[in-house]
């Protein structure tokens, strides 16, 4: 738990969730934060398991995943090309359009198109409109994401990311109901959804209790749409060939579910969204996490 990336502070908060519930269950068990610590030290502990609670980079793209590999000790989560494909935005939505799985139009913004002058006409040939989002293809917890509302603010912005990230993903802003699912080994949970009191779903209205946002479990959905949206999320983690649990984030507008992206670390925390989704349907905590570790593996 814990690392270098962005997420640092939540996975913290994660890990020690974890941790309180691994204890629980009896485990003898040992925090490694990749911070303080060479990954390849892990082989200095006589681990059986390693629970993975980062989150971010190097933690959910695959880096971590291919030391645990190497070490050859089982891990909880995805598998290395599942999780670098699922972080990587611009990989994974090459994947949504590939089968069929609707998703927000989009591009790829790089640093020489805003010097020459071509976002305008990159929004034309796209055929997108105000307003849009920006978003680095390889954050999590909503970090970096912009929602813009005309051309001197997409430019104002993207030069302001793409001083860190690059290339940019440019999507359309979908408007609409907030809804997340959970697919826990190959089996949708349950869909919760989310009213945001902030402008959309960001960083501060996923982790502050004071952001106020409002969880309703099971999602305002009819009976057909509740039914749908599982269904897409359960095919989306198959065809990443995801492990443990993930969470797949959707908005829903017309009629239509439009898939936003899928973690394959989604947060552990005391107001994260897998955990109070299991809770719906009877799987507690320390249940979830018991869950997890009995699918702990290797060559995933």
């Amino acid at each position: 738990m814990g690392g270098n990336s962005n997420e640092r502070s939540i996975s913290l908060n994660s890990g020690l969730a974890c941790l309180k519930a691994i204890k629980q269950l009896g485990f003898n068990t040992k925090i490694f934060d990749p911070k303080k610590h060479f990954f390849n030290e892990i082989k200095k502990k006589k681990v059986d398991v390693i629970f993975n609670a980062l989150h971010g980079k190097d933690g959910e793209d695959g880096i971590a995943q291919c030391f645990f590999e190497h070490l050859k000790i089982p891990y909880t989560h995805s598998g290395v090309i599942s999780s670098m494909n699922c972080m990587d935005k611009s990989i994974s939505k090459k994947k949504f359009l590939e089968k069929k799985i609707l998703s927000p139009k989009y591009f790829e913004l790089y640093e020489d198109d805003l010097k020459t002058g071509k976002v305008t006409s990159l929004i034309k040939k796209n055929q997108l409109s105000f307003p849009l989002v920006i978003k680095p293809v390889n954050e999590g917890s909503s970090i970096g994401v912009k929602i813009c509302k005309n051309i001197a603010q997409l430019k104002n912005e993207s030069k302001k990311l793409l001083k860190k990230y690059e290339p940019l993903l440019v999507e359309k802003f979908i408007d609409g109901q907030e809804i997340q699912v959970a697919v826990l080994k190959n089996k949708a949970l349950g869909a919760i959804e989310l009213k945001p009191k902030r402008e959309f779903y960001d960083y501060k209205a996923k982790y502050l209790k004071s952001a106020k946002t409002n969880h309703i479990m099971p999602a305002n959905l009819n009976k057909k749409m509740y039914k749908k949206v599982l269904k897409i999320a359960e095919k989306v983690h198959k065809i990443f060939n995801c492990r443990g649990v993930t969470r797949s984030d959707f908005k829903f507008y017309k009629n239509k579910f439009y898939l936003l992206e899928i973690n394959t670390q989604p947060g552990m925390t005391s107001l994260s969204l897998v955990p109070e989704i299991a809770n719906f349907v009877k799987i507690d905590f320390k249940t979830l996490v018991q869950k997890l570790i009995s699918d702990a593996g290797i060559n995933k």
